[in-house]
């Protein structure tokens, strides 16, 4: 799915600001892992965006949350291979079962994008001042962006170390930063 495709299904089930930013940044970060680990990079940019499409429709119940999306998912004609990922990315049903990399990158996208974002925002919007050592250090302090949980990045250690995951996860969101509404 072209990613002009994947926001427009975005955009029909997703309609706060904030959220939508989210899943770019997601979808953003997939992207830039894809490319170093080996993934399919298309398909996995389009998980990244579409992975909390069903969040405002499931009214905070989580329970729901990643079932309802790969339902919907499937009925829009999305394939098995992202909707069952989209599905197993809600880790209140799912935690320990990722073994596979489009997974684990997942979980670590997600949380990290906040985690990111939210030191570009405490550096005036200026995405392009975010070092490593800025995010490795702000992870550090548990109140900083509390609820990007730390403990869903970490389980892409196996894949890439922490460093180097933050240094591709920058790299991906500047190349959507106008989007984030970052420099």
């Amino acid at each position: 799915m072209e990613r002009s495709a994947a926001i427009a299904l975005l955009s029909r089930y997703v309609h706060e600001p904030g959220l939508t930013k989210h899943c770019l940044a997601t979808g953003a970060v997939m992207k830039a892992l894809a490319g170093r680990l080996g993934g399919n990079t298309e398909e996995w940019e389009t998980i990244g965006i579409l992975h909390d499409i069903d969040f405002e429709l499931i009214g905070g119940n989580m329970e729901q949350h990643g079932i309802k999306g790969e339902e919907i998912l499937r009925g829009e004609g999305i394939g098995s291979e992202i909707a069952a990922v989209v599905k197993r990315h809600n880790h209140h049903l799912f935690a320990g079962t990722y073994t596979d990399p489009v997974d684990i990158a997942l979980q670590a996208a997600d949380s990290a994008s906040g985690l990111i974002t939210a030191c570009a925002l405490v550096k005036g919007g200026r995405l392009s001042e975010v070092t490593v050592k800025t995010v490795t250090k702000k992870a550090k302090e548990k109140s900083f962006a509390a609820g990007c949980d730390r403990s869903r990045i970490a389980l892409i250690e196996p894949l890439l170390p922490l460093p180097e995951f933050y240094a591709v996860a920058i790299g991906g969101l500047m190349e959507i930063r106008g989007e984030l509404g970052l420099s």
